[in-house]
């Protein structure tokens, strides 16, 4: 079950949203918790068991922690022991395979690789765990006596398909008392629906230009060219960011409607003039996970010129392996590694403002070319074809593509921009002064026309790009 499927939006979110609204204060975090399960349970009651399974042991070992402080010690050894266990829990699921695959080619064992599916979730409510433990040892937060309230945290359906990551002590009050305002409520249903109309509109329009132009096999090669190639990782390069910012929207905004303020996870990374500002933009909340438990724990940039980039390439290798057990992630990765040390090492020369962004914006293209494509001889030829490089095909359906998805490249492109959300609050500040009557119905009537639109694109759209990624 994803956020955006009609499934979800009528079976299970409103009346969820209706249950909640409909009981007194005391037991809204039970209608939260149930139905956090509910949603976990739908892809297999065994990994429901597993994450409570886990929220167990991090409960428990922030607890070990809590008591070792009373008596004088650091508690070090039930930090170590929470994050081994969940790292290593992490790891059976999502890199038995990948391992095993990598074993086989270099020694010929084992000969069957067994197929094991990922549990859903599970790479954000490990960090998300993990986290909790590590800032209780460091006495960032307070722990959580209560296993249920824990579990609340790290099960809360809103952030389990995409993220954001969210830190325990950005919700710790929220989680034990929290009030709603009209003005919650109204911004948690707008930011909802703006991300449901980015996902169900936009991003799938875009996924469906790309997979009509970039191929799934090296054969299929032979009938895509230069041009088709370029344009069809344009809609990707599109896709991708409508996808992921989509579900980080849908989240914020399903939790500013029952009371939880969670921290922003996107913020137009494409307007971005250098790679290190890319990736202030991008996927916030994991950028912020492995600054903070990663590479500050190693020393950060307070350490010689060789340590920092030792450090670098652990965070590097790491955020790119966290995205997929495959070697395109990791190649992806170490990528944004150079540039982000040649951004570090040159002298900073005055280049214009735009070349500076139109060369991130190149530099990131190339990196969703090595993020899409897990086959590598595919990828080789995808790279050597964008170059004119063994494609023998005309252009001649690119402009097709491009005119029948013309509405979806220029609406795309401006999703990617403040330029709707700087409007917004300009005309909004006018109109507060003025006490614009029209103002108040806009606002009314915009959210409730994307809804509309969206849920009539899920009707006439099965397809679902999201199943590209790994989670």
């Amino acid at each position: 079950m994803v956020f955006s499927s009609l499934l979800f939006l009528f079976a299970f979110f409103a009346p969820q949203i209706l249950i909640y609204f409909c009981v007194k204060p005391k037991y809204r975090n039970a209608v939260l918790l149930v139905f956090s399960m509910i949603f976990y349970a739908w892809s297999g009651v065994k990994y429901l068991v597993l994450m409570m399974f886990l929220v167990g042991i991090s409960w428990f070992c922030a607890e070990g922690i809590y008591f070792e402080k009373k008596k004088g010690k650091s508690g070090k050894g039930w930090m170590i022991a929470d994050c081994i266990l969940m790292l290593g829990v992490l790891g059976i699921f999502k890199y038995t395979g990948f391992f095993l695959q990598n074993l086989q080619w270099i020694t010929g064992f084992p000969k069957e690789i067994p197929e094991i599916i990922l549990p859903l979730g599970i790479s954000f409510y490990t960090f998300q765990l993990i986290s909790y433990v590590v800032d209780v040892y460091r006495g960032d937060a307070e722990v959580q006596k209560s296993y249920w309230k824990l579990l609340l945290y790290a099960g809360l359906f809103h952030q389990c398909v995409a993220g954001p990551i969210i830190r325990y002590q950005t919700v710790a009050n929220e989680i034990e008392k929290r009030t709603i305002t009209n003005k919650d409520l109204a911004e948690g249903i707008r930011r909802f629906s703006i991300g449901l109309a980015k996902k169900a509109i936009l991003a799938n329009g875009c996924a469906e230009a790309a997979k009509a132009l970039l191929p799934e096999t090296v054969q299929a090669m032979a009938g895509v060219s230069t041009g088709g190639l370029w344009v069809g990782m344009l809609f990707y390069m599109l896709q991708i960011y409508l996808d992921f910012s989509a579900y980080s929207d849908m989240a914020i905004g399903m939790g500013r409607m029952v009371g939880f303020h969670y921290l922003e996870n996107f913020n137009y990374p494409y307007i971005a003039n250098s790679v290190q500002d890319f990736w202030r933009r991008w996927h916030i909340s994991l950028s912020t996970f492995f600054r903070d438990y990663v590479y500050i724990p190693l020393g950060g940039s307070r350490v010689s010129k060789k340590l920092w980039v030792r450090n670098m390439f652990a965070v590097w290798f790491l955020t790119g392996l966290w995205h997929g057990a495959s070697w395109n992630y990791i190649f992806w990765g170490l990528y944004f590694l150079v540039f982000l040390l040649i951004e570090r090492f040159t002298r900073e020369k005055k280049i214009p403002a735009v070349i500076r962004h139109l060369s991130t914006l190149l530099i990131v293209y190339f990196g969703w070319v090595l993020f899409k494509f897990e086959d590598l001889s595919l990828l080789g030829s995808v790279i050597k074809g964008m170059f004119g490089i063994g494609i023998t095909a005309r252009g001649v359906n690119v402009m097709t593509t491009v005119v029948n998805y013309l509405f979806f490249l220029i609406a795309a492109c401006i999703a990617c921009t403040p330029l709707l959300k700087n409007l917004r609050a300009k005309i909004g500040k006018n109109a507060a002064v003025s006490g614009s009557l029209a103002w108040r119905i806009a606002e009314i009537a915009v959210p409730s026309v994307l809804l509309l639109l969206s849920v009539c694109a899920l009707v006439g759209n099965s397809y679902n790009p999201f199943l590209y990624f790994q989670f």
